[in-house]
Parts: structure tokens; sequence; C-alpha cells
């Protein structure tokens, strides 16, 4: 597409050492990034002569590029970091936060955006599981970090009544301000002894978390499929 050809021809543009490339080239790559600002409406000629020689001399730059595998590299990886960018939108997280009353829990569910999913841990210290699920929600913070988990004491929601020691570990599911999912005693859907992986298998039955966020590509070592 034509968009993706002049947005690569600025890439180029910019990623080239001052001594690698020639000011006549520079300046071709340049035009032909922003063809319909090199003249007025008015001299339509001179802008018809300047495309047909410029189709000569983008062919010589197209041979160029082809032989720099390195900067099409790093073109690609800027391509796929500004996609990821777009589709991960909303704020970010990456942790369990602690809340500390029932108007916070209040606020972290009301004031939060509205594609934001909000997993919430009621729990207390004494409760068998709670402690194996409040790091596997850390863990699966790192991971989505798009998601906000919290955790809260029952005895700080200021309904304590409603979470008595029966239902814990109990976790609540929210998405703009509405209540999606009720898990109560919800280790009870692990073995005796779990991790983060069988935490995230069950949210995922539910279809309770995104897609998993693609990873840093801070390296450029993707294989060349991958990054296709």
């Amino acid at each position: 597409p034509k968009g993706v050809i002049n947005d690569w021809r600025k890439f180029k543009l910019e990623s080239e050492d001052g001594d690698s490339l020639s000011l006549s080239k520079k300046e071709i790559l340049r035009q032909m990034s922003s063809p319909h600002k090199s003249f007025s409406k008015d001299d339509k000629d001179t802008r018809e002569r300047f495309c047909r020689k410029m189709s000569m001399q983008e062919y010589e730059l197209i041979q160029d590029e082809k032989e720099d595998e390195t900067c099409l590299q790093k073109y690609r990886k800027r391509c796929m970091q500004d996609m990821h960018q777009r589709l991960s939108f909303g704020p970010k997280y990456g942790y369990l936060c602690e809340l500390q009353n029932g108007e916070q829990f209040l606020e972290a569910i009301e004031k939060e955006h509205k594609s934001t999913t909000v997993i919430v841990h009621i729990y207390e210290d004494s409760i068998k599981g709670c402690e194996a699920l409040n790091s596997s929600l850390t863990c699966l913070a790192a991971e989505y970090s798009t998601v906000k988990f919290c955790k809260i004491k029952a005895s700080s929601t200021g309904a304590g009544d409603r979470f008595s020691n029966e239902v814990l570990p109990t976790l609540l599911v929210y998405k703009g301000g509405e209540l999606l999912s009720n898990f109560i005693s919800v280790s009870e859907q692990f073995s005796e002894e779990f991790f983060a992986v069988d935490v995230e298998s069950f949210l995922n039955e539910y279809g309770l978390l995104p897609e998993r966020e693609l990873p840093a590509l801070e390296n450029g070592n993707m294989d060349e499929q991958d990054v296709e």
C-alpha cells in the first residue's frame, strides 16, 4: 500500500547515518516520502516530469534498501511495537494492588476505565488457599498489565458479614462498574497445591483474561516468520 511505502521511506531516511547516503539521494527520498508537497498545484507539468524522473531514482534506492536487512528488521520491529501499542490501549498496572478499605474498594471498581477488567481477591490471612491465590495473582498481574488485580481483607471491606470464612477466598470480576463473575471458595476449584498457571486457566475458561501481551521487542531477535 502507498501509505506503507511512504512510511518505510521516511523510516529509512531517519535511520540512515549522515555519511552513508548522499545528499542527492536524501533529497530524493525525502521528496518521495511526501510527493504531494514537492510542487504547487499549479505546476502540473513540472510535477509530472518529476514523477517520471523519480520512478528511475526510486528504483535505484529500492536496490539499496534490499541490501540493508538490518534497517528493514528495525522497521518491522517498530511496526510491531506501534501495532501492539494501538491494541493495548487503556491504563497499565502490572502489580497486585492492596486495597485498604471499602471506599478504595468501590473506587477501584467504579472509577476505573470502562475497558479495564478489575479482578478483586477477598481474603484473610488465616484462610487456606488465600496466600497461594495472592501469589498467583501477583504473577498474573505482571503477565496481564492491562488487567487491574486487587486484593482486600474481608474485614476491611466494611461488609465482613457478607464475606465469612466459609466463602473465602472469593474472586470478584468487574468491568465498566458491572459485576461479571463471582467465585466463592474459589480455591476449591484447584488441587491442594496450585500455581499461577492454574488460576490463569480457570479465568480463561470464563473468558475473563485478554490475550497474552506480545513479548518485549527490545533486542530485535525475533524470527523472521514471527515478525511477518
